[in-house]
């Protein structure tokens, strides 16, 4: 088979395309994949180490941004639109599959109108603006959510978002008398947390005996992050940025993080609860529709960015190092929500379009 993938920017769209490309390789090392993106986003590093070829294409935000950026991005179209239209032409792909970004919704619309089956994988529970126009011309939708089905007319499967494996491999824990509570903004770190928890930290200091943190901050707010711990009786281990997300997930009985696609997929896969802070501003405010979806099924809580405080997370921390039975159960119910096949699943219905 010959499969074109098409997106990027950020991690949280690239790796579900890796674990894809990942599946199709294993299944036979003849099936011939590539991704397609753009010169700024994370794929340029992240598509060439996992062994795959990536073409770029020029294409920018039409959502989100100044009028100015706007009239820019409508007029790279055309010549987006062409580029892809001779890529697909000579690539001659069997299926194409938009994992989201920039240049997943040039890809598959040009794909879809030259008559190559075509899918997106849509890992959040509110369907991004492009994955929404794209619902009319694709023939098929893998989703990670349920919420995400009534955008794609009849055309949605829930696959689940594909994960790395290690994740899967973290063992279930025995929630003892010391609670380790992770904390993460994401690889930027999130100053909205950074700065509730240097609040928080006076308050907590009255569980010192009780709980152990290890705090991701991003390199902007590492040292004051550092220093309000170091000034405290806290246990914890404070870092710019975390090398391996799974190692610590699997010393983690508590995650306070943001609501991204992968974060929250991984978090299911390692069966971890979790704490979740939405960015505000995500697009369509999906990191809070896909914070909402792991709270309704038991697996997490949520704290809008807007009703963030000291207090409101001092309370919510306090509740569930208090109640160890809570976390674990917490942990059962998003370890429900986890898709092991979830990149077999994608595949098999990539699979299935194909005439």
């Amino acid at each position: 088979m010959r499969v074109i993938i098409a997106g990027g920017g950020t991690g949280g769209h690239i790796y579900p395309g890796v674990a894809i490309a990942q599946e199709f390789k294993r299944r036979d090392s003849r099936n011939d994949v590539i991704f397609v993106g753009t010169a700024r986003g994370l794929e340029t590093r992240i598509i060439p180490r996992e062994g795959f070829r990536l073409e770029l294409i020029e294409v920018s935000a039409l959502k989100r941004v100044g009028i100015v950026n706007q009239v820019k991005s409508l007029v790279l179209l055309p010549q987006s639109f062409f580029a892809v239209r001779q890529m697909i032409r000579s690539f001659k792909p069997d299926v194409v599959i938009g994992v989201g970004g920039y240049a997943s919704g040039p890809v598959v619309l040009v794909a879809s109108l030259m008559g190559v089956p075509s899918l997106v994988a849509e890992q959040n529970a509110l369907p991004g603006f492009t994955n929404r126009v794209l619902a009319r011309f694709v023939k098929a939708a893998a989703l990670s959510f349920e919420e995400a089905k009534r955008f794609f007319r009849g055309k949605g499967t829930i696959t689940g978002n594909p994960v790395r494996g290690e994740f899967f491999q973290i063992p279930e824990r025995s929630v003892g008398s010391l609670i380790n509570i992770l904390i993460t903004g994401g690889s930027q770190g999130a100053r909205a947390i950074n700065n509730a928890m240097i609040e928080a930290i006076k308050e907590l200091e009255g569980m010192r005996d009780r709980i152990s943190i290890v705090h991701q901050t991003g390199e902007a707010d590492f040292e004051r992050v550092k220093k309000a711990y170091e000034q405290s009786g806290l246990r914890a281990d404070v870092r710019p940025f975390l090398e391996r997300m799974s190692d610590e997930f699997a010393k983690a009985d508590l995650v306070i993080s943001r609501a991204g696609a992968t974060t929250v997929a991984e978090l299911a896969a390692a069966g971890r609860p979790a704490i979740f802070i939405p960015f505000p501003f995500a697009a369509d405010d999906h990191q809070l529709k896909n914070a909402e979806a792991v709270a309704r099924v038991g697996g997490g809580r949520v704290i809008p960015q807007s009703e963030l405080t000291a207090r409101r997370l001092v309370d919510e921390v306090t509740g569930l190092v208090n109640d160890p039975a809570k976390l674990k159960k917490m942990g059962r119910e998003a370890k429900n929500l986890a898709h092991e096949d979830a990149a077999g699943r994608v595949v098999d219905l990539a699979e299935s379009l194909i005439e």
